[in-house]
């Protein structure tokens, strides 16, 4: 409808440029009948306005108009010159419209009707019916009946050629289409397929541009990471996993052909993970490299399960020397201890021989002390837990720090402790533990500082914990010494066994808790460890 009217406004334009100029231009073009053509355009489109607004059907309202418009290209037709006008060729487009919405069926019946209609005008125009509005100077009817007719049926044949290529061109379409739609469903439901089995995978994936950034970013990649997949969707990647350009330069660096290396993150809660990493380049249709493939799983379990093979192996070796060993030096020493306790009743000594006898005696004491932790630390015997308040040993450790000479008056204890501060564990074990932790931290502060004690509830898995933090601003703990100080004895003090924090580390393993340490050399050191509440083994 709106190309109807454009082009009777077009008609209207030449029309009225005609007038102006006198109709010597067109002296075929009756402009009063051509008026009343385009007129009857404008109120014929108004009306098929309103009827599509009365009948929703597309094919009647397609009849409907196709009819209408055959008579209009008539009327127009005889108008401007009869069988001399040139817009004849108009109902071409009254065809090509008509197979557009009514297939090639409806076509055909157009290029039919439209051959009837300007049939019949010919023929009356011939038989002189009807008069063309010629100029003055045509007086008599030039033409002959095998012009008429020739000039009739090169029209007709014009008018189902174009029906039949219209309906060739519009099935060709329609097949297209068809096929298109079918294509495009294959292909979402190829898309859906690798999408889901791209979310599915437990494994972290990836994919990186050439200017590195990040394209997409799988289910299993945001529950290792932490990270959502619109929060690093076109961020470097560098942004994500600092350590990443360094690893991939350095394997290639190497030559290696699997491109597997492991970086570490922070992840949830800001504990560090472990990621094991494979790189392989992605390739468009042509074989083109377009990016990378990132592929990564979390090895902070297994990585954690090699160290604690490594430390089995190492305690299964003590643990094979403990049993001698404790038995030869238990016996001499006990021998040597009952042997001076017996000398100091029976003799008179003097100061030097006194003082003599408390070294032998707090010699003993300390080798006593050393077998113990050299004990606990290789063949662990579990004593019986009980459910108590954590506050009452960190008091009772507190207290007894003070009278030994490590304490410094000036170091100032500050505790942050939870509402519910009980543990279901033994008490031993754990003063053990105590003892061991803030002994360090006092160590560490020979000239003072800040002691900070704080508890508070916490989760691991399905089961409730409490988390002891012991913060102090002593020394601190140099990096390449951090993934040592639990190991049996390691220790860069003087005195040192090199076994508290070992026994610290069995003993909480033990109890399935967990011990972190965080520390920068100069700037103090926080144990952070995990202690059961639940009376689950």
């Amino acid at each position: 409808m709106v190309s109807r009217i454009a082009m009777a406004s077009f008609i209207l334009g030449i029309a009225l440029f005609l007038e102006i100029k006198g109709n010597s231009l067109s002296p075929d073009v009756h402009l009063p009948h051509l008026y009343v053509v385009i007129g009857t355009t404008y109120v014929l489109s108004l009306v098929f306005h309103f009827l599509q607004s009365f009948h929703k059907s597309v094919s009647l309202n397609i009849y409907v108009q196709a009819i209408c418009d055959m008579a209009l290209v008539a009327g127009l037709v005889y108008a401007t010159g009869g069988i001399r006008s040139i817009y004849a060729v108009f109902y071409a487009l009254v065809i090509i419209y008509s197979v557009l919405f009514l297939g090639r069926r409806g076509g055909l019946l157009i290029a039919s009707g439209s051959s009837i209609v300007l049939g019949l005008l010919f023929n009356l125009e011939y038989y002189d019916v009807i008069r063309p509005m010629y100029g003055a100077e045509f007086l008599d009817y030039p033409f002959t009946a095998g012009y008429v007719f020739t000039r009739l049926c090169i029209y007709i044949l014009l008018f189902y050629v174009i029906a039949l290529v219209a309906s060739f061109v519009v099935e060709r379409e329609k097949a297209a289409r068809t096929l298109l739609a079918e294509k495009e469903t294959a292909f979402d439901q190829l898309d859906q397929l690798h999408r889901s089995i791209i979310e599915s995978v437990d494994t972290g994936i990836m994919t990186l541009n050439m200017r590195g950034r990040i394209k997409s970013f799988n289910a299993a990649a945001t529950k290792i990471t932490g990270f959502l997949a619109g929060e690093v969707e076109n961020r470097h990647i560098s942004e994500i996993f600092p350590d990443y350009q360094e690893k991939m330069q350095r394997w290639l660096e190497e030559g290696s052909r699997r491109r597997g290396f492991e970086m570490i993150i922070s992840g949830e809660a800001q504990m560090k993970k472990i990621l094991g990493c494979s790189v392989s380049p992605l390739l468009d249709a042509r074989q083109e490299r377009m990016g990378d493939i990132v592929i990564f799983q979390d090895v902070t379990a297994i990585k954690d399960m090699e160290e604690a093979v490594e430390r089995s192996r190492r305690m299964a070796f003590i643990g094979e020397m403990a049993a001698g060993l404790a038995h030869e030096m238990r016996n001499p020493l006990a021998s040597i201890s009952g042997s001076i306790q017996l000398l100091r009743k029976g003799l008179a000594l003097n100061e030097t021989d006194r003082r003599l006898m408390d070294i032998i005696i707090r010699g003993k004491d300390q080798l006593d002390n050393f077998m113990r932790d050299f004990l606990v630390l290789a063949k662990p015997v579990a004593g019986a837990r009980e459910r108590f308040d954590v506050r009452e040993v960190f008091d009772e450790v507190v207290e007894s720090l003070k009278m030994t000479p490590d304490w410094h008056p000036r170091i100032d204890v500050r505790t942050k402790y939870t509402a519910e501060n009980t543990v279901f564990v033994n008490r031993k074990e754990v003063r053990q533990i105590v003892w061991n932790l803030l002994m360090n931290a006092v160590q560490a502060m020979p000239e003072g500082g800040a002691l900070e004690i704080e508890t508070k509830p916490a989760r691991m898995g399905q089961d409730d914990y409490l988390l002891i933090r012991i913060v102090d601003s002593g020394c601190g703990i140099e990096e390449n010494e951090l993934e040592k100080i639990f190991e049996p004895f390691y220790t860069n003090k003087d005195k040192g066994t090199g076994l508290g924090l070992a026994v610290v580390s069995k003993i909480v393993e033990r109890y399935r808790g967990r011990i972190d340490v965080d520390s920068i050399g100069g700037r103090g050191s926080t144990f952070t460890l995990w202690l059961p509440q639940s009376e689950e083994e």
